[in-house]
């Protein structure tokens, strides 16, 4: 039983052609003899038993294309790509496979027109569901992908052209109606490119073909009024092309004279676009007459001049003013001895056959040298390369610019923004409009961007701000190392247009800021270790412990002076050990004599000792009380008595260890002195974020609370960084203190504000 795939869709995309193995050198036909044979005898196993989704056996398929490539002249290794191509989604690996058994040209040529069947593809069935076939801008993307395909390999336009030459006669012979979109795509995509490369075999009948199948009652009204009198026309042509052909010959005019296939599709073209009817196109009755040489093409149409009566308007010299794809010829149109038009074209042989085949005559560009492409003379396989390419670049912009007018009538800002320049190798590269050559180069490589220096536009030195064209050859003279200029980022000067180039040079020099802050943060701390005696310590261990990641994200904090070389201080000092008993006075045993003391060098507020004559007093710093705080006095060697809040850690701990040397103490219940402040500590946890330090400080200033000392530090974390803050400020009683820690923490970002 067979299996139904679909011949253009494929699991994955394949390997990219810009491999190592893709970019050797191609192999030439020479070097693989029976090459058409064993590709075929390659493919068979895996495609014998497969079908396309159009219902044709894949074989088959490409047996056919096989005879119509040969047919156009296609070389041998074009007809053998076509087997590669559908083994392709048969194969894991089909680049490493095709590769060794056929060589990289061949692998490369059958990966990349794989990958265009499956985009264009993909292309239609998303513009058939959202009915984009009459858009613009859908049949001028899909033309912009297939150029990006030829750039690569340019024998992937015949397989395509020929590979939907033969789908559509599939349709024709099994009588099925073809999916409009493909109808479409071949008509508006494929048709106008096989015009551009001069393949005129191909484009009559893709265009009758596709007209066929999306206008099927204009198609067969057409071929019905051609049909009516065709024995009756046949004959006159005949009797007059035989007539013609001996009166030449009889007047020294070497030549042989042909009739003119018809084509439905040009009939309707010329009666919509000169609002005809059919009795009056011309092209009806054909004739084409093949001279030995240009001066016989001349010749003969003086002598049909002189014969038959020319129409004024009709007359076309394309020899001495050939079309944009290369192709000759003198068209007239006559009337007979009846007065009835006859359309006549004169050409040479070699006119004729490259208007038959176009490039298709000499396609293996590998093996073109001299021959040139679509009449453009090359003198090497490189400018035959860019000879075509350009022709293929001019034809995506003729197709651009109608529909870039209706853009802007629409005010839609379509097709104008985009140019397609070359690379010296022959690829294509995709820039907005008004690039230069800077926005070139970082189009290519962000590397090669920032070692730019010169460049080369069709061969000649230029500026580097200097705008390109569409079609221009570019290269790039850079330096072995380096970075881009500050210059390139002022718009005035204008080396940028390319919003993605000009990202890549900020990229660069905030880069160069980062590796110099954190330079800056690395010399900080380094000195820090060395004044603490600490260069033994680890800067990644030290990093680690202060809750930074890396060393780096450590120096780039302390660079910025976002982190305290203080807190590193206070983390590598060890904490000061507790008073030894020595240290300390016994109290005496308290009485009910009271006596009051200064508490505090500054005199502010005042502390009560129970039972003991006046005694020096002083707050202790590592709680900081304030009234009404609950307080306990501890009796120090030398020092007076130290004053501490009841639930301060550091004084359990040396009443642990002294108990006899606690003491009763309260504030004195006496009014203490106008304008007497007390300092305490606010510790403060957020969200960081700028201007979070401004906030919490305007709150405290509002307060009326003076702000005497302040400590941060700020550490990356899942929650996109955590500030920790100690303010150290003046109150006059820690009762006041409350209402302005709920105030701080209001502040956006403040998680928690408590007293410390």
């Amino acid at each position: 039983m067979k299996n139904k795939v679909a011949g253009t869709q494929f699991p994955t995309v394949p390997p990219d052609a810009s491999s190592p193995i893709a970019l050797a050198t191609a192999q030439s036909v020479a070097d693989q003899p029976n090459a058409l044979a064993r590709a075929r005898a390659f493919a068979e196993p895996l495609i014998a038993g497969e079908v396309l989704d159009t219902g044709e056996n894949v074989l088959a398929h490409a047996d056919a294309v096989v005879a119509i490539l040969k047919s156009i002249g296609g070389s041998e290794a074009m007809q053998a790509a076509i087997y590669l191509v559908h083994s392709c989604q048969h194969l894991n690996k089909p680049l490493e496979v095709i590769a060794k058994a056929f060589g990289p040209s061949y692998a490369a040529l059958a990966v990349e027109t794989t990958k265009l069947v499956y985009v264009q593809r993909q292309t239609r069935t998303i513009d058939s569901k959202s009915h984009l076939h009459d858009d613009p801008a859908a049949q001028t993307e899909n033309v912009r992908r297939m150029l990006l395909a030829f750039s690569r390999d340019l024998r992937v336009v015949m397989l395509r052209l020929a590979s939907r030459l033969q789908t559509l006669r599939y349709y024709a012979a099994s009588r099925q109606a073809a999916p409009h979109a493909l109808a479409h795509e071949s008509l508006h995509v494929f048709a106008p490119l096989a015009n551009r490369l001069g393949i005129w075999q191909l484009k009559w009948e893709m265009e009758d073909l596709s007209f066929r199948y999306l206008e099927p009652e204009t198609y067969k009204q057409i071929a019905r009024l051609l049909d009516e009198k065709r024995a009756e026309r046949e004959i006159f042509m005949e009797a007059l092309r035989v007539q013609l052909e001996r009166n030449l010959n009889l007047n020294g005019i070497a030549a042989l004279v042909q009739g003119r296939p018809k084509h439905i599709y040009s009939i309707v073209k010329k009666m919509r676009g000169k609002s005809l009817d059919f009795g009056r196109v011309f092209d009806i009755r054909a004739m084409r007459v093949i001279a030995a040489d240009v001066k016989g093409c001349y010749g003969a149409l003086g002598y049909v001049h002189s014969c038959f009566e020319p129409i004024g308007g009709e007359f076309d010299d394309y020899i001495a003013k050939p079309k944009a794809n290369g192709y000759q010829s003198l068209h007239t149109v006559v009337r007979d001895q009846s007065g009835r038009p006859v359309e006549i074209q004169i050409r040479t042989q070699a006119m004729h056959d490259h208007a038959e085949h176009g490039v298709a005559a000499h396609w293996a560009y590998k093996e073109a040298g001299t021959k040139g492409y679509a009449g453009v003379s090359a003198s090497s396989e490189y400018d035959a390369k860019i000879a075509v390419l350009r022709q293929l670049l001019a034809w995506e912009r003729e197709l651009s610019a109608p529909a870039a007018q209706r853009a802007r009538d629409a005010n839609q800002g379509l097709f104008e923004d985009r140019i397609y320049v070359l690379t010296p190798d022959a690829a294509i590269v995709e820039l907005p409009q008004g690039a230069t050559t800077v926005d070139f180069a970082y189009s290519v490589h962000t590397s090669l961007g920032h070692r730019c220096r010169g460049a080369r536009i069709d061969g000649v030195m230029v500026p580097l701000n200097t705008p390109l064209q569409n079609g221009q050859t570019v290269e790039v003279i850079t330096i072995k190392e380096g970075g881009p200029s500050r210059d390139w980022l002022n718009p005035e000067l204008g080396f940028l247009s390319s919003n993605r180039a000009k990202s890549k040079v900020r990229a660069w020099f905030n880069g160069l800021a980062m590796e110099q802050t954190v330079a800056k943060g690395r010399e900080a701390v380094e000195k820090l270790l060395q004044r603490e005696g600490k260069t033994a310590i680890k800067l990644q261990d030290l990093a680690l412990q202060l809750g930074f990641k890396t060393a780096d994200e450590l120096f780039e904090v302390v660079g910025k002076d976002e982190f305290s070389l203080r807190t590193i201080e206070n983390m590598l000092r060890p904490a000061e050990p507790l008073p030894s008993p020595d240290e300390f006075v016994l109290a005496k045993k308290p009485r009910l004599a009271d006596k009051s003391s200064s508490a505090g060098k500054n005199g502010q507020g005042s502390v009560l000792v129970v039972g003991m004559d006046s005694l020096l007093t002083q707050l202790a710093k590592c709680c900081k009380p304030a009234p009404p705080d609950a307080i306990l006095g501890f009796v120090t060697k030398g020092k007076g008595v130290s004053i501490h809040r009841n639930d301060c850690s550091n004084f359990r701990n040396m009443a642990h260890g002294s108990p006899e040397r606690i003491i009763e103490v309260e504030w004195s219940s006496s009014k203490a002195p106008e304008g007497s402040v007390f300092p305490v500590d606010v510790a403060v946890e957020a969200a960081d974020r700028q201007g979070l330090l401004r906030d919490i400080s305007e709150v405290f200033a509002k307060e009326k609370m003076n702000v005497i000392g302040v400590q941060t530090q700020s550490v990356k974390d899942n929650r996109g960084g955590t500030a920790w803050m100690t303010f150290t400020v003046e109150v006059p009683q820690a009762g006041r203190l409350q209402q302005v820690l709920a105030s701080v923490g209001n502040v956006p970002g403040v998680r928690s504000a408590r007293r410390r």
